[in-house]
Parts: C-alpha cells; structure tokens; sequence
C-alpha cells in the first residue's frame, strides 16, 4: 500500500523463562485444591442456610489445604526451577 510504513518487527523473544511464573505441577495443584474449595463454597451458598458447613470446609480448603498443597510440593521438588544467575 502506498503511502504506510511498515512496522519493525520486535526482537525475537526468548523462550526460557528462568523464574517459571507458576508453570510448575505444585502451582497448578494448588490452584487446583482451591478452585475445588471456591467450588465448594459456591455450592453452599446456593444450597442455603442448611449447608453453612460445607462454606467453612470450602474455605478451610481454599485458604489452607490450597495454599500448604502448594508449599509442601515445591519443598518435594515439583516447583519452578530458579536459575543460578
């Protein structure tokens, strides 16, 4: 087209990622146990008053088990590798 300029393209990116942004089996386990413990709170509020137990367990999951899932498969080495930079 006449008169356009033409974009630079951008520089190549590299695809190593040295500090894995969560793309690790313990991130996704955790976030897997607490999407399951919001699901179970969701759940509970939309089966009334009479499963207000099933909010707590929910949240215990979401804010506990969830989070400890997490920590103690990065400790048994499924978390993101760091680089020795």
């Amino acid at each position: 087209m006449a008169g356009t300029k033409e974009h630079p393209k951008p520089p190549e990116q590299d695809s190593h990622d040295p500090y894995g942004h969560g793309n690790s089996v313990a991130a996704w386990s955790a976030v897997l146990v607490i999407l399951f413990g919001c699901l179970l709170m969701t759940a509970s509020v939309a089966l009334g008053w009479d499963f207000a137990w099933l909010f707590v367990v929910g949240a215990v999951i979401a804010v506990i088990v969830g989070p400890v899932t997490g920590k103690v498969l990065g400790a048994m080495g499924f978390g993101a590798q760091r680089s020795a930079h």
